[in-house]
């Protein structure tokens, strides 16, 4: 049986939706096209050489451009960018609230609001989507470099970590120390250094090639911490940015890490290796010794759950230097072990698994293979002279 709607009641219908998208027109025009293009992502992200085209011919290419173009400004552009948007929004906000409130037209207003706010928020989750997104569906940096990150056995990790526990010891001498004992170099000649620290590994891995350009310092950098960030990548202008405030002794790997993803390297776990990979092989003391603390840290805790005597044994072995400056560490972000912090640990491990990730937080400690892989060799020949 066939029902029919009667002719007034589709006029109706209509008139309504027409009524309803004239009353802010270009919020549902960018709330619809940004919706498109989300839809898009999620129905072509499984087809991987689509995604890696994407991030290789445009998304990377953009990043660069977008990087050298605010390279000119001495700090964040990102920043600024974060705090006008967010002024903006919460004084639009307020604003409209009052109007609403003050009465005349409420429903009207209240629905301009909402719709103005949806579609603002689609359109930057659809920005994000194109100029981030597609690095988790294309060609991995493991892929990409033709590394490999296989099984290993607790024989390998154990000597992988005594021989980053030696480096530590070792570069733990060779850098600046203030009366504590504990390391101080400088945060902005390290960063004034940064845009050097990749070209040592470019030709052997053309994957992590980059644009030429120094990590930016984030001046509420305090704010950060409160929310257990060191650094984070800012896909909308390129570049890469920087805690300043938390304990230098692994400041120069976490700007290691950010330049990883600056060169596209997206899983977190992948850019601490890179991070790694960059800074031996660029050589400078201060990026050495913070990139072998950032080794040993994942390795000593991977080797903790696998063989907590042989664990003890190396941790045993690290200077006081290097105790000082994991002790600096635990001191500083003891402070910020708040309800904001665990919040931001799970929605950050939230955003990891929705774009596969699946060992959320815990993917920090897949380095390890990679490690333990590429390393063992010079490990064994390190250990046995």
């Amino acid at each position: 049986m066939k029902y029919y709607v009667p002719m007034d009641m589709k006029v109706r219908s209509k008139s309504g939706l027409a009524a309803a998208y004239k009353l802010c027109p270009f919020a549902h025009f960018l709330a619809l096209l940004s919706g498109a293009v989300i839809l898009l992502h999620l129905v072509t992200r499984g087809n991987r050489e689509l995604m890696t085209k994407l991030a290789s011919g445009l998304v990377r290419p953009l990043h660069g451009w977008l990087a050298t173009l605010c390279a000119g400004y001495g700090g964040s552009v990102a920043e600024l960018v974060i705090y006008t948007f967010s002024v903006s929004i919460l004084i639009y906000t307020i604003f409209e609230a009052a109007r609403i409130v003050r009465g005349g037209r409420r429903l009207v207003r209240a629905y301009r609001l909402v719709m103005s706010l949806l579609a603002l928020g689609l359109f930057v989750y659809a920005l994000f989507c194109l100029m981030w997104g597609v690095y988790y569906y294309g060609d991995d940096f493991e892929t990409a470099s033709g590394l490999e990150a296989g099984a290993i056995s607790t024989e390998q990790l154990e000597t992988v970590t005594a021989y980053f526990a030696a480096l530590s010891n070792d570069f733990s001498r060779k850098v600046p120390r203030d009366g504590s004992g504990r390391y101080d170099g400088d945060r902005i000649e390290i960063l004034n250094r940064s845009s050097e620290v990749y070209d040592n590994i470019v030709e052997k891995f053309p994957c992590l090639a980059g644009p030429k350009v120094d990590v930016k310092p984030f001046a509420l950098s305090r704010l950060m911490s409160y929310t257990d960030f060191t650094g984070f990548f800012f896909p909308f202008t390129g570049e890469a940015n920087v805690n300043m405030d938390f304990p230098p002794a692994l400041f120069p790997s976490t700007v290691a890490h950010e330049l990883a993803h600056q060169r596209g390297v997206a899983k977190e776990q992948e850019a601490n290796f890179a991070a790694v990979l960059a800074s031996l092989a660029y050589g400078d003391a201060d990026y050495c010794y913070s990139a072998c603390l950032l080794a040993y840290t994942h390795l000593g805790n991977a080797l903790y759950r696998a063989d907590r005597e042989a664990w003890r044994e190396i941790y045993e072995s690290l200077d006081e230097n290097v105790m000082a400056d994991f002790a600096a560490a635990r001191e500083y972000w003891a402070q910020f072990e708040t309800p904001v912090q665990e919040l931001t640990n799970s929605v950050y491990e939230g955003f990891l698994q929705s774009y596969g990730q699946k060992l959320g937080m815990k993917s920090y400690g897949a380095c390890v293979d990679l490690l333990v892989n590429y390393y063992y060799g010079d490990a064994l020949e390190y250990l046995n002279e």
